[in-house]
């Protein structure tokens, strides 16, 4: 079994304080040692918050992040700061959403990445949101991203 090179990551294995914004947020990546061997990694983020640039009121997601790497893996701690950063940032459910996307294509240059962004209403109104690099490749299994459309009384 190949060992993952970590030797440039910053945050790993050390304190780390949290970011003040998600610009300023330091996204790492290892060398992901299936090279040629397509997969699906999934990241989940029950409890993601951001706030709302009018209001400043706390808006609430569900985010689901699925990629096929290339030859790299984004860093599970980096990313979850990155995330976190998005706690004190007023941003549109949109903007905060496709941003958290284009930021890891930027990075990993994968294969295929995905993002499900099923935001909480407030105000009445759930606001989902969904991005995609392209088709996925051929033959990968692809589950469901399992969460439900909202229901509401209706």
């Amino acid at each position: 079994m190949p060992t993952t090179d970590v030797s440039n990551l910053s945050m790993l294995g050390s304190q780390t304080e949290s970011p003040k914004s998600p610009e300023e947020a330091v996204l790492e990546k290892v060398p992901a040692s299936h090279v040629g061997t397509d997969y699906v990694v999934r990241f989940t983020a029950p409890e993601f918050t951001s706030l709302c640039p009018m209001t400043g009121q706390p808006d609430f997601a569900h985010i689901v992040i699925d990629y096929i790497p290339d030859e790299w893996l984004v860093e599970s701690k980096s990313l979850k700061l990155f995330l976190h950063a998005f706690r004190n940032h007023g941003a549109f459910h949109e903007d905060c959403s496709v941003y958290i996307a284009k930021r890891l294509v930027e990075l990993l240059d994968p294969k295929w990445l995905r993002i499900g962004a099923y935001w909480y209403p407030r105000g009445g109104i759930p606001i989902d949101v969904f991005w995609q690099t392209g088709k996925p490749p051929e033959g990968v299994w692809l589950p469901d991203q399992g969460v439900a459309t909202y229901r509401g009384r209706g």
